[in-house]
């Protein structure tokens, strides 16, 4: 098996997940995943080694949807974590569970998208890509501490938003 096949063996499930947590749509994560693998093939030569390779593809895939997004002027969609954890955790949900749920969802959808781009790059990096704060800083070209800071101001905007639409 050459490199690339390796890379692309071990890598491309989380790869993909990353992006799908992103845009929700299985297609596009599909698309935009092959495109990062193709991405890192082209430019393979011009990895250093100074992060880990998911680290580097992560941020491959973050500026190709980020392109794409550009393109198509979309907004940034993104759910709730602990909501897709508990979606796929849960089979028993009744029908007005599901209503609050889906209720939940679009109030943090709406939440993430007031917060400035950079607490929600790091968020989204942190969470749904599970990466360090290490490699969160190495993505956005920031220092670790900083990339802690502005977690911990994101996580603080996000609750007061919250707070704020539930009226807590």
């Amino acid at each position: 098996m050459d490199i690339p096949e390796k890379l692309y063996e071990e890598n491309f499930a989380r790869v993909y997940a990353f992006i799908y947590r992103l845009c929700g749509d299985r297609l596009l994560a599909e698309d935009l995943a092959q495109e990062t693998f193709y991405q890192a093939y082209i430019s393979f030569h011009k990895f250093k080694g100074k992060s880990e390779v998911y680290t580097w593809l992560a941020s491959i895939a973050k500026h190709l949807y980020l392109k794409y997004l550009r393109r198509r002027k979309m907004t940034l969609e993104v759910a709730d974590i602990d909501l897709v954890v508990d979606t796929f955790c849960s089979n028993e949900e009744t029908p007005q569970e599901k209503l609050e749920r889906s209720d939940v969802e679009e109030a943090v959808r709406r939440t993430i998208r007031k917060i400035p781009d950079k607490y929600r790059d790091v968020v989204m990096l942190r969470i749904y890509a599970d990466m360090t704060f290490s490699q969160v800083a190495q993505v956005l070209n920031i220092s670790e501490n900083s990339a802690k800071v502005i977690y911990c101001r994101a996580k603080k905007m996000l609750a007061e938003e919250l707070k704020n639409e539930f009226e807590l």
